[in-house]
């Protein structure tokens, strides 16, 4: 008998000799992605040690899911198949996409994947904000139980995009945004696991997804990293979306970067945790993507590659990060341009912006687990959830394929 069969209502009581614990109530994680994956993670972390509960996950068909049932192998979970979910009923289900949730049968819970809700879709003929749209808010037309969004601004957003969506939304918080500045004081550590000398500086380099993003101009912009850095004073990593990796394969991923990998530069993989790369760098080197916008609570400069205006959400922080940090120049050598970031740099600017991520800081997890637990019908764990800082980790050379330092 099968871990799967150990989840589904039984036909009979047959099935239930192989049970240790019965009648738990039954949480279902919705993935699509491996970027929604690590965001429903933080989340389903609240639910550690009650074993009053189960907690499952099924993959819906995604166009960016070809990898999630490997990842979540790894994690060793019972992992149901989508038309199997979809028969059956759960106590509560949380998604952070909105592909296919009006099938779940089960108070739900959506959320945002990313920082806020940064990026337009033009062009298209439901074109919007991304996470706005009342697609993305009410699939199928079915309201969800709850959604989760992470700051009071929002809400004025929800109610000009889908206002009958407003009475159902709860301003919670953000998760990778509490475990980034509950982890800041780990940078020391993060950095001595990542290999870094002292003095020496780690670029990081972050690219989104998309025609638009950075990825799409890495065959000019990344020589400049490569050949421009000294060895010795810099080490440079290249982070990219999950989006990336999966539409156009992993193999074909390396393969791209398989250069500058050889040249110590490191690859972090899309499984890997990038907040603790993100706390140790000592430059961003970004789009408009919410990795770079996480980057503005590190306290470090960052460098905008570009800043395509039709995909931007004017409303976001992302749109005032934009005319903030300064821009890539292909007429300056790279050091002097990072140099003058770290020179320009105004702390209190950077704040600001990061301040409209969430207007919940700190408060996630605990108006997560209190939502979560009132639809469920349960009283919640009688201790305060903790926000647990960052593991380190592994250092920079497992992510280049020649294991060593950069070339001069």
């Amino acid at each position: 008998m099968s871990a799967l069969n150990t989840i589904a209502e039984p036909s009979s009581d047959e099935p239930r000799q192989w049970l240790t614990l019965v009648e738990r109530k039954k949480v279902l994680a919705v993935v699509h992605t491996i970027t929604y994956a690590k965001r429903l993670l933080d989340v389903l972390s609240l639910l550690e040690a009650d074993f009053r509960l189960q907690v499952v996950f099924t993959t819906p068909p995604h166009v960016f899911g070809d990898e999630v049932p490997r990842f979540l192998q790894q994690l060793g979970s019972p992992v149901l198949p989508w038309a199997e979910a979809t028969r059956m009923t759960f106590d509560l289900a949380v998604a952070a996409g909105p592909r296919g949730v009006e099938q779940v049968q089960a108070p739900l819970i959506t959320m945002p994947h990313g920082a806020n809700y940064l990026k337009r879709l033009p062009g298209m003929s439901d074109a919007g904000v991304a996470g706005l749209r009342r697609r993305d808010l009410m699939p199928g037309g079915k309201p969800p139980a709850a959604v989760v969004v992470p700051h009071h601004a929002d809400l004025r957003e929800l109610g000009r995009h889908c206002p009958e969506a407003l009475q159902l939304a709860h301003v919670i918080g953000d998760p990778a945004h509490d475990r980034i500045t509950a982890s800041l004081p780990q940078r020391t550590a993060y950095r001595r696991a990542l290999g870094l000398a002292d003095g020496e500086r780690l670029v990081l380099a972050v690219s989104t997804w998309g025609p638009h993003s950075f990825f799409g101009r890495f065959e000019m912009l990344l020589p400049r990293m490569v050949g421009e850095l000294p060895s010795g004073r810099f080490r440079t990593a290249i982070l990219v979306h999950p989006n990336v990796w999966s539409g156009h394969g992993p193999w074909q991923v390396r393969t791209w970067l398989a250069w500058c990998s050889r040249l110590g530069v490191s690859v972090v993989p899309p499984e890997a945790d990038w907040r603790s790369v993100l706390i140790a760098a000592d430059y961003i080197v970004g789009d408009h993507g919410s990795v770079t916008l996480y980057g503005t609570l590190t306290g470090v400069p960052i460098l905008l590659t570009g800043s395509p205006e039709p995909e931007i959400n004017p409303g976001s922080p992302a749109a005032t990060l934009a005319v903030t940090a300064p821009a890539l120049s292909p007429a300056h050598p790279l050091p002097e341009q990072l140099d003058y970031a770290a020179a320009e740099y105004r702390p209190e600017e950077y704040a600001a912006i990061a301040g409209r991520i969430t207007s919940e800081p700190g408060r996630f997890y605990r108006n997560m687990r209190r939502l979560m637990y009132r639809l469920m019908g349960l009283g919640q764990p009688a201790h305060e959830p903790r926000v647990i800082p960052l593991p380190e980790p592994p250092t920079l050379r497992t992510w280049s394929s020649d294991r060593g330092e950069a070339s001069a």
